[in-house]
């Protein structure tokens, strides 16, 4: 398995909760995890350990430790590189755990590893997290709303719409498409990505095929329309509750 997950779990800082659709939970997530891990995001009320850092490794733009909980066995976990040190005090959410995980940096095997939003020192404020999952309503990282969209985005030429993504999501599994929307949200630096919610017009939000999520190195505003063209992927689950029946991965910006 790659290493985005470690995520900037995608990890990854800061960040604030958002609802989940029924068809798509919240997740984060998404799912092709990049080179080096990438943290999930932190669901409300996630369980938390608190111990002592045993040992610390570096990997990529993240940091690994192995930490002694106060009660109870060893817990490896990795977060957005952070300043920390053997013997700190740490408080870790348990968040996206990956079982057999292969680090390609560190080279390196764990049976089990948590990828979470953030390691916090003990006694340091909470932040809010932040998830991937789908929100009708959109939003990005700093809490900005945009009302979703009615009306139709013309799709570029050769693309598609979000709808018959929805649709036809069995049969274009694996294939590249094109699709072009509105930025309702995006979270940056989650597992390694940013990661788009665009909607055109098509679909319907009662069964969230309105909406689709999308993964890309590329920068994104709310409110911005942008094509994007990326691979689509069908039952993506990163465990945790994170899973999308439909999106796409590794976009590029697309010519509009």
């Amino acid at each position: 398995m790659t290493d985005i997950r470690p995520i900037a779990v995608c990890f990854v800082l800061t960040l604030t909760a958002l609802s989940g659709c029924s068809r798509q939970p919240p997740a984060a997530a998404a799912t092709a995890v990049p080179q080096e891990a990438a943290a999930a995001p932190a669901q409300p009320d996630v369980q938390t350990v608190t111990g002592t850092v045993a040992e610390t490794l570096a990997a990529a733009n993240y940091t690994y430790v192995r930490v002694k909980p106060d009660s109870g066995e060893e817990v490896w976990a990795a977060s957005a590189q952070f300043k920390v040190a053997v013997g700190d005090r740490v408080v870790v959410p348990l968040e996206t755990p990956m079982e057999n995980f292969h680090s390609p940096t560190l080279n390196r095997d764990f049976p089990l590893i948590y990828f979470v939003s953030r390691i916090a020192h003990e006694g340091e404020p909470a932040l809010p997290a932040m998830a991937l999952g789908h929100s009708p309503q959109g939003g990005s990282a700093s809490g900005a709303e945009v009302a979703p969209v009615t009306e139709m985005v013309a799709p570029v030429k050769g693309g598609t719409t979000v709808a018959n993504v929805w649709a036809n999501r069995a049969a274009l599994a694996g294939k590249t498409v094109t699709v072009r929307g509105k930025v309702v949200k995006f979270n940056s630096g989650i597992l390694g990505k940013n990661w788009v919610h665009v909607q055109d017009g098509t679909g319907t939000k009662s069964d969230g095929s309105n909406d689709l999520t999308i993964t890309t190195l590329a920068p994104a505003k709310v409110g911005e329309v942008i094509a994007l063209t990326g691979t689509v992927a069908v039952n993506k689950d990163l465990g945790a509750g994170y899973a999308y029946e439909v999106m796409i991965e590794d976009a590029k910006i697309a010519a509009q």
